[in-house]
């Protein structure tokens, strides 16, 4: 992608006047950009994103600059001009740049730019027959395929001099039900780090009947209590609420600057003793993972909470000088546009003892939330709210009737000492996240949990 000799000379003009770290990033992705909507092919975008990042650091003080001209003047021109806006005293700079090596985790089997499109827009309408089909109650069907290929080689001024590779393929249906005047949404995206295979793995018609489903099941619910209850949360993307509720206050980029819920709780109890979750870079073709972060470092299996108490934070080289603390592999960034922060990868509740069944039947009367659609989150305090695009009341121990218009409000640390039974019934979904280094691929999960009081806003239909 470049050659070691002008990585050298490029991190050389870098630290010319006193930085005491320069890091080069480059990036050349193709991707694949699909969307149908009624049957028919709307979007159709392939192209090429090619650029290369410069950023340097003086103590715990930053700058980020990013070019899609590669050549090595250009190159040393943009180091040059981001090293003298953040100019220090300058001192002797010696580098010793090694070729790293990767054990490769994800194997691919099908590269996606090798496969005609003739055959995505052929899995695509599978997924869209199935959906509107599905009921007459279907009034409309949007699919969306993706698929990237990635190809990164980070160096600095450590020694670091890396190369990875990126692939990852994801469809996703959207099917709104429609009844005298309304509408209901379902919505189902599975992905994985994987290549064109990835459709061996998962059956694309079941995908769209599942989000036929759920939106069939909403537009025939009666509407939701509001109040105080119990709260069973669902496995899969039941976890996008420990991800937007608790995961980002515990990575650097908020601990660090002493905006997080929880700054100085290492070793203290922040969850029930039920709880334990874990960010996990490393699973194998997982939507979030990686073999090495964007700042080359390998990512790794980081325990963030265990039995209740929290054990680490998720952090990247500058949020780790803030902290005095070393990188748990955690920088991510969209692009070479962006500087590199830490973000989750896979992030997840680990599997308890209950069973399903038994949450379920030890309940006396609550909310089961099947499915969790979009919310918000501060993470200074950890008040959020989310929206349940798929629940049901239960009663006496069973499941009773499907409810829509249910909203989860509450605050994320409360949220932990609040979970009285958590299932061993562990999955993870697949979801963009977005945060100061743009939108980048996370898995959530958790298996399903029960939270022993949490504010349910929602009302009454007619009766």
């Amino acid at each position: 992608m470049l050659s070691k000799n002008t990585v050298e000379n490029v991190l050389y003009a870098a630290l010319s006047t006193g930085g005491d770290f320069a890091e080069v990033f480059v990036e050349d992705k193709y991707n694949t950009s699909m969307k149908m909507v009624g049957g028919l092919l709307e979007d159709n975008i392939s192209g090429r994103d090619f650029g290369v990042g410069i950023r340097i650091f003086n103590g715990i003080h930053s700058i980020y600059a990013y070019t899609n001209d590669a050549k090595e003047e250009n190159l040393i021109k943009v180091a040059k001009e981001a090293a003298f806006a953040l100019q220090s005293s300058q001192k002797d700079i010696v580098l010793n740049l090694l070729k790293g090596t990767i054990d490769n985790k994800h194997y691919i089997k099908q590269i996606p730019s090798s496969v005609e499109k003739f055959k995505k827009v052929e899995m695509m309408r599978k997924g869209y027959e199935s959906a509107k089909n599905y009921d007459p109650l279907i009034s409309q069907v949007t699919v969306n395929y993706l698929d990237e290929e990635q190809r990164v080689l980070i160096a600095n001024s450590e020694g670091v001099f890396i190369e990875d590779q990126r692939i990852r393929t994801r469809i996703s249906l959207q099917a709104v039900a429609a009844k005298d005047g309304e509408m209901q949404v379902g919505f189902y995206g599975p992905g994985a780090a994987m290549g064109f295979e990835f459709f061996d793995h998962i059956n694309v018609e079941d995908v769209g009947k599942e989000a036929a489903r759920i939106a069939k099941t909403m537009i025939l619910a009666d509407y939701c209590p509001s109040g105080q209850m119990p709260v069973i949360i669902h496995n899969e993307f039941g976890g996008v609420l420990f991800h937007e509720a608790c995961g980002h206050a515990l990575e650097a980029t908020f601990v660090s600057k002493g905006t997080s819920a929880f700054c100085d709780k290492l070793g203290k109890q922040v969850a029930s003793p039920l709880v334990t979750a874990i960010d996990d870079g490393t699973i194998q073709n997982g939507w979030g993972s990686t073999n090495i972060d964007d700042e080359g470092t390998p990512t790794q299996r980081n325990i963030l909470i265990e039995n209740g108490i929290l054990k680490s934070y998720l952090i990247d080289k500058l949020g780790g000088r803030r902290m005095g603390m070393d990188s748990t592999g955690s920088a991510r960034r969209q692009s070479y546009k962006y500087a590199p922060t830490s973000r989750m990868n896979n992030t997840f509740i680990a599997s308890g003892e209950s069973s399903f069944e038994e949450i379920i039947s030890k309940t006396e009367k609550g909310l089961y939330a099947k499915k969790l659609g979009g919310g918000s989150v501060n993470p200074a305090t950890g008040d959020f709210n989310f929206a349940v695009m798929e629940g049901y009341l239960v009663e006496k121990g069973e499941i009773i009737k499907p409810v829509r218009g249910a909203t989860l409000i509450g605050n994320g640390v409360k949220v932990l000492e609040k979970i009285d039974m958590v299932g061993n019934n562990l999955a993870l979904g697949q979801g963009m996240c977005g945060s100061a280094s743009g939108s980048i691929p996370a898995n959530v999960g958790q298996p399903t949990i029960r939270v022993s009081s949490l504010t349910v806003g929602g009302r009454k239909g007619d009766e």
